[in-house]
């Protein structure tokens, strides 16, 4: 994925990221985004790389493909856990997601 693909706000690429511990295991995020969230076995959501890998490891981020934004802040929104974050890669700055003033 070039770096035109990824999403960004004010030309600053965004990352997303879940917070395991407050997942409750909808799926909503991987019915909005399946490219970028996947259930796994324990029953709690994860991102995925842009080759599909599951990154399993707290506070995981994965790139946010531009073509999927409005999905990957969409599952942020309706998020029931709100457990998704999306940020500024280069300042770690929340822009979508609980966080957000």
């Amino acid at each position: 994925m070039s770096v035109q693909q990824e999403a960004s706000v004010d030309g600053e690429a965004l990352e997303v990221w879940i917070d395991q511990d407050l997942c409750t295991g909808d799926g909503i995020c991987a019915q909005y985004a399946p490219e970028v969230f996947e259930l796994d076995i324990d029953g709690l959501a994860y991102v995925k790389t842009a080759d599909d890998q599951l990154l399993q490891d707290p506070g995981a981020t994965t790139r946010v493909p531009l073509p999927l934004l409005t999905d990957v802040v969409d599952s942020a929104k309706e998020c029931p856990g709100e457990c998704i974050h999306v940020r500024r890669v280069s300042d770690k700055v929340e822009v979508h997601g609980p966080d957000v003033a």
